[in-house]
């Protein structure tokens, strides 16, 4: 059995009481079918690697959770026809919209694979520019050190910020998630800090 992140146990200890059991059979599928197979937070996700690369990583949301499978085939089965959300089983809300044990371990031996050709993981899609809300460029203009830290951020750490607040659905959800931010920030914190390895860990 492969390596075990703790990180990954507070993602999931961490996550809504609906997704667990998904995050739990994701990561249970993925030790089963690639023994060797470590863990890691990749974007803050749950991902699972068989010798360097992701073979597949899950996400936890208020709703919805999700899988993507890295370098497998096209997914079939009960999720397989959604398209809505990320990865190729659409919003998943329970186990049933997954597919079975075989098919699950079936995907990801495809996944190991194509690691073992040398065939590259999937294309990043293109994404749409990274666009400051109003209400955060504001925040950050009255705090220095926040916006000094946002600014220096690569892309992909300042739209983890930005898509945390734009999906707020209630206003004073939005301004708490404001005000952490730039408290975050002002420490030189990304959003998912928390399951960020220390240096030298």
């Amino acid at each position: 059995m492969g390596a075990r992140d703790p990180r990954v146990d507070d993602y999931i200890g961490q996550a809504a009481e609906f997704a667990r059991p998904i995050l739990e059979y994701v990561r249970e599928r993925a030790h089963w079918a690639c023994p060797e197979c470590s863990e890691a937070l990749k974007w803050g996700m749950p991902s699972f690697l068989y010798r360097g690369k992701i073979l597949c990583s899950t996400a936890a949301f208020r709703q919805h959770a999700s899988v993507a499978l890295w370098r497998a085939g096209p997914a079939t089965g009960a999720g397989a026809a959604k398209r809505e959300g990320m990865g190729q089983f659409g919003r998943l809300t329970s186990v049933r919209d997954l597919p079975g044990k075989r098919e699950f371990a079936t995907l990801l031996r495809q996944a190991m694979a194509r690691v073992d050709a040398g065939v590259p993981g999937r294309p990043k899609s293109a994404r749409a520019p990274l666009t400051v809300p109003a209400d955060l460029a504001s925040a950050l203009a009255g705090n220095a050190q926040a916006r000094m830290h946002f600014d220096a951020f690569p892309p992909s750490a300042r739209r983890d910020y930005v898509e945390w607040i734009i999906e707020a659905r209630q206003s004073a959800t939005r301004q708490r998630r404001l005000a952490q931010s730039v408290e975050w920030l002002a420490q030189g914190k990304r959003r998912h800090w928390k399951y960020e390895r220390a240096p030298g860990s």
